[in-house]
């Protein structure tokens, strides 16, 4: 059911995506006395889902769900349709139009995908507000338990007090910065110092077999016990929480490892409180120390515990406007910063480059129209951004053409343009395949 769930909400926010793009195409495209061929969702390859012709326009959904396009008369794309262009220039043919008809039809996807971002940011802003744990109320600290960090120095029970020059004071500080952050600056004891990170701490981490990074620590809360183990009949319900084992204090889930090993095969009187009062029950270690308890409990019953304090904001429409605008760039300017550490191979970022294995896996395993909206806001400024790359067959590559014919006055010629939109094809095929392969290979090894 998770997966059926995940795949749902991926293929519905590709499909919004993609139509949106290509009516960004289209729109100007049919404003400008321009013939478009075909419309489709997901590639035609050899056959259709589903096609009708209606005037000028064939509209379709193929099978292979690895985009969509618009075939706009008289363009050079990946069609390569040159019989076509051998013909004479027609009066509804792109190649007919002016300059600047041209670049707003190309640059039209990429609008409609910023456009689309930043009134997705607006309203989900408006909907939902903005909910985030307050850094300065983290009790014990943070769970380090990758090896890669605690190589670098970095202990459980770390405060974290800035990630690069950015002081931090919510968790979501952490995850927009760490990416491009050179140092993380921490409180331990009471004393502040600084860790370095390594150039290639991302493409480090890509490869690593644990990419968790700072864990919020939290109390140790029955979520499922496993009826095949020995505890399947024990007293013991979903929401209980343990508070010590055999008489060793258990305030955070991480501390249990360490206390169970000594115990191996015995049984411990475990205290447990439920519904607000305290009881013992006597549980079995088995003998890889292990009770064979799940646990559970949600972010807001560890707030209600006291582990940390949930911050929360709610915007009038009016608001919204502001906030929605300040994450559309911000997610812009961190996205752009991501690329430029990709295309640096001594960061090693480029390692971590995932295919449509990674978008589907950023998707929750629940259905959460806030999740959803948030994550295909993101994924809207991703699509703009890449289309925006120099490289033919991308919208980025014939603006890139446009531009040049603007300010010089002279077109390339068809035969130049075909020839790099088959460079810019085989271009964009190797960094899919990259891409997906970076996908297949941490499947396998990681």
């Amino acid at each position: 059911m998770e997966f059926v769930i995940k795949i749902s909400q991926f293929l519905l926010s590709l499909s919004l995506l993609i139509v949106l793009h290509e009516l960004g195409h289209y729109i100007p495209a049919k404003a400008f006395k321009t013939r478009v061929e075909k419309f489709y969702l997901f590639f035609d390859v050899k056959f259709s889902l589903f096609k009708k012709k209606i005037g000028d326009t064939v509209y379709g959904i193929g099978w292979l769900p690895l985009g969509g396009y618009v075939k706009i008369s008289g363009m050079i794309d990946e069609s390569m349709d040159t019989e076509q262009m051998a013909k004479p220039p027609q009066p509804w043919e792109f190649r007919s139009k002016p300059a600047w008809q041209r670049l707003i039809i190309m640059l039209g996807g990429v609008t409609v995908n910023f456009v689309l971002a930043l009134i997705i940011y607006i309203f989900a802003s408006f909907a939902y507000g903005d909910q985030d744990i307050s850094v300065a109320s983290i009790k014990g600290g943070y769970l380090i338990s990758n090896p890669l960090l605690l190589d670098l120095g970095f202990k459980t029970g770390d405060n974290i007090i800035a990630v690069g020059k950015t002081e931090v004071v919510n968790e979501s500080d952490i995850r927009a910065n760490i990416l491009t952050a050179e140092s993380i600056t921490i409180s331990r004891d009471g004393q502040q110092q600084t860790i370095n990170l390594p150039e290639d701490f991302l493409g480090q981490l890509s490869t690593s077999k644990d990419r968790s990074l700072f864990d919020l620590r939290m109390p140790f809360i029955v979520g499922h016990v496993i009826d095949t183990l020995a505890n399947k009949s024990a007293d013991l319900k979903k929401g209980d929480l343990i508070k010590s084992i055999n008489g060793a204090s258990v305030t955070y889930f991480d501390q249990v490892k360490d206390i169970l090993q000594p115990l191996k095969g015995q049984v411990v009187a475990t205290e447990i409180v439920r519904d607000g009062e305290s009881m013992l029950v006597d549980l079995q270690v088995d003998a890889n120390g292990m009770l064979g308890i799940q646990p559970g409990g949600s972010i807001n019953t560890f707030s209600e515990l006291g582990y940390f304090d949930i911050t929360r904001k709610e915007y009038s429409l009016g608001e919204s406007f502001g906030v929605g605008y300040d994450k559309f760039t911000g997610q812009i300017t961190s996205y752009w910063g991501q690329l430029g550490l990709i295309f640096s191979p001594s960061t090693g970022a480029y390692k971590g480059v995932g295919g449509f294995k990674a978008i589907f896996d950023i998707f929750p395993a629940t259905w959460s129209w806030e999740a959803f909206w948030k994550i295909t806001a993101f994924l809207s400024i991703m699509l703009a951004v890449l289309n925006l790359l120099p490289i033919p067959a991308l919208d980025g590559g014939h603006v890139m053409f446009l531009l040049y014919e603007m300010i010089s006055g002279r077109k390339p010629g068809d035969k130049f343009l075909e020839y790099a939109q088959m460079v810019g094809f085989f271009i964009l095929i190797a960094l899919v395949l990259f891409a997906n392969g970076n996908d297949i290979f941490k499947a396998i090894f990681n």
